[in-house]
């Protein structure tokens, strides 16, 4: 569904999610929701598995199961505060298990699940989830909108994809760690400026064995500047999005229309 709508204001949402926890986390989850709903936002992306950390892989798949009410409670949200909700949360399909973004539109429908294509396997997360195996772009009532996660930002070729398609904004949801968040910071903006489009990007903050996180959670521009970011702390980012600014900057210079594909292969 579309509105045709091009300027909205967007949310990050960041919290120290407790690995477990998942009363805890969606206490802190809906808080951050709220708080966005208040400030008239219309879009809000909250972090990685936020719902339950990297617990075991055997209590992840148990928290999978409280997914599908998780999902009606943001729904119920959605329409409450004509938002959009995009989130990760660990999914279970037949004997698979997936780290899945939900996106929830504005009337408490799903948008669009993506499946986490790039696994990280530093810590293991390829030994206790299934990867998925394609891009989605979804059509929202506030256009095309695109989603990665984590690890994904790693991999320009999926963020393209994503513009190829159409996505005028891609969201974000990481537990990416202190040590190398130097690089979060210039992936996210490598990939609004390569793409031309808006990234919200939502990190947590908090400690997780010898892990710490600094969130960093950011809204960038397609030109590269940052709209918003928040550092260390649990709070929410938040910045106007004008979508017009994407045809002022292709109209200039369209990077993605001078693409040379053939050229590209091996």
């Amino acid at each position: 569904m579309t509105d045709n709508t091009n300027n909205i204001i967007a949310g990050a949402i960041q919290f120290d999610v407790k690995t477990g926890d998942a009363d805890g986390n969606l206490s802190s989850a809906l808080a951050g929701i709220r708080r966005l709903g208040e400030k008239k936002a219309q879009v809000a992306v909250l972090p990685e598995l936020w719902s339950c950390g990297f617990d075991t892989p055997e209590m992840i798949r148990q928290h999978a199961e409280k997914t599908p009410q998780i999902i009606d409670i943001l729904g119920k949200l959605a329409v409450k505060y004509q938002m959009i909700i995009a989130g990760s949360l660990p999914e279970t399909s037949g004997d698979c298990l997936y780290n899945t973004m939900v996106v929830i539109d504005k009337d408490g429908t799903v948008a669009g699940q993506y499946r986490k294509i790039h696994l990280f396997s530093l810590i293991n997360e390829d030994k206790a989830f299934m990867p998925g195996n394609r891009a989605i772009v979804c059509r929202t009532s506030c256009g095309p909108i695109g989603v990665m996660i984590c690890f994904d930002l790693r991999f320009p070729e999926l963020c393209r994809t994503l513009a190829i398609q159409g996505a005028r904004m891609v969201l974000i949801s990481a537990q990416w760690p202190q040590s190398r968040i130097l690089h979060w910071d210039v992936l996210l903006t490598a990939r609004a400026i390569e793409n031309q489009l808006f990234i919200v990007a939502s990190n947590r903050v908090g400690k997780d064995g010898d892990l710490t996180f600094n969130g960093h959670s950011q809204i960038i521009s397609p030109d590269g500047a940052i709209l918003s970011r928040i550092l260390d702390q649990p709070a929410e980012a938040t910045a106007q999005i004008d979508f017009n600014e994407i045809d002022t900057l292709r109209h200039r210079f369209d990077c993605l229309s001078q693409r040379i594909p053939a050229a590209y292969l091996p």
